[in-house]
């Protein structure tokens, strides 16, 4: 679908952006760095992206089939393929990084637990030093691919709205009873939230088999109505306010990501969608998984050991950190997934993969026969 890949793209490349910034301005949540660079304190947003658009991807599919996921097994095994692919090397690169070069900000060197407990992506369970400091939302990804079924079948069950109503109004009621039931407050490193962002990318992809009617509505301006007043309000209030209360700001501003969804998905606008739909957007979008994965111990490595040392502490220095960074980790983002990211997506089955591998091996044995014996040339 035109534009998903591209708001893939911009949302992992935000992430980078946001860990540069973190890297050259310490002291977050607090206010620091420079006011032109504020909005660059909330990389954790492009993780709500991420969720909303997850769940969004995921149900185009069946809301075409009537809700429906012909096998699980065969739903649980495209995950798997999709996912672990590349996480596992990128979870043994950062270990290797972390091992030799510098840890994460604020973790210790990886343990054994750390890798087992990274490897079956039980990270937001048992508490480990973390190699990578994006990991953390891969758990919580991989957790809710385990509900997407249920929520599938309440859909066709009672409908769409009730299951998006089940859903929220369980998470709220997580988050009102957490600071004062102890047990419920431990829910909260789940990040519960995530569930009914989750839930309502899966409704917004409703609209693409929606009758006409529910097509023709002008999403764009609805989540630009719902998305301003909370920009605002996270603006006066800053960062430390905000970043405390992630959850219902994360809450607050779902709605405004699945409307873009549901916008996107209808063609509109149609100069944002061509803007997504451009080569370079949609080209990084197609490794943003990867991107994703790898940049922190690229960012955080070349901050602490080759610029940090050089330069002093300020704008001239993220803005160094920024110009080599970013286009690092974007080219060492699209080698790693040339390896193990895009062959998996590509070819979606074991088999497929192998016949893949061997097209590719077979390739030089075929030209090399196809070009005709040359004489010899001596000088």
């Amino acid at each position: 679908m035109a534009g998903l890949d591209g708001i893939r793209g911009l949302a992992a490349l935000f992430v980078v952006l946001h860990h540069s910034w973190l890297m050259s301005f310490p002291g977050f949540p607090a206010p620091v760095g420079p006011w032109w660079a504020a909005w660059l304190a909330y990389g954790h947003f492009a993780v709500v992206i991420f969720i909303v658009l997850s769940g969004f991807s995921l149900a185009v599919s069946p809301a075409r089939n009537e809700w429906r996921i012909n096998s699980l097994r065969r739903f649980a095994f495209r995950r798997a393929w999709r996912i672990l692919p590349p996480y596992w090397p990128a979870l043994l690169y950062s270990c290797i990084v972390a091992w030799t070069l510098v840890p994460q900000p604020g973790e210790g060197a990886p343990t054994l637990k750390s890798i087992v407990v990274h490897g079956l992506l039980l990270q937001d369970v048992f508490g480990s030093p973390s190699p990578n400091g994006a990991f953390w939302s891969i758990a919580v990804e991989a957790q809710l691919y385990l509900v997407f079924p249920l929520m599938l079948l309440i859909i066709r069950r009672w409908g769409a709205s009730v299951m998006l109503s089940a859903v929220t109004l369980t998470v709220v009621l997580v988050g009102a009873l957490a600071p004062i039931v102890r047990p419920v407050g431990e829910l909260m490193r789940f990040t519960p939230q995530f569930a009914a962002l989750f839930a309502l990318g899966a409704v917004a992809a409703g609209i693409v088999v929606a009758a006409d009617r529910w097509r023709a509505l002008p999403w764009h301006w609805f989540s630009l109505a719902a998305a301003v007043p909370v920009a605002l309000f996270i603006a006066i209030i800053g960062p430390e306010w905000t970043v405390k209360h992630f959850f219902w700001v994360d809450l607050s501003l779902g709605p405004a990501f699945g409307f873009l969804l549901a916008a996107v998905a209808t063609g509109r606008p149609r100069s944002f969608v061509w803007l997504l739909d451009t080569r370079p957007v949609r080209s990084l979008g197609s490794f943003s998984y990867s991107l994703y994965l790898i940049h922190a111990p690229i960012v955080v490595s070349v901050h602490t050991l080759l610029i940090a040392p050089n330069t002093e502490p300020g704008v001239g220095q993220f803005l160094i950190t920024l110009a080599v960074c970013v286009p690092l980790s974007v080219v060492a983002a699209r080698l790693f997934a040339g390896v193990f990211e895009l062959p998996f997506t590509r070819n979606r089955s074991v088999e497929a993969l192998k016949q893949a591998l061997l097209r590719r091996n077979n390739q030089p044995e075929q030209l090399a026969a196809a070009v005709p014996d040359s004489p010899a040339v001596t000088p």
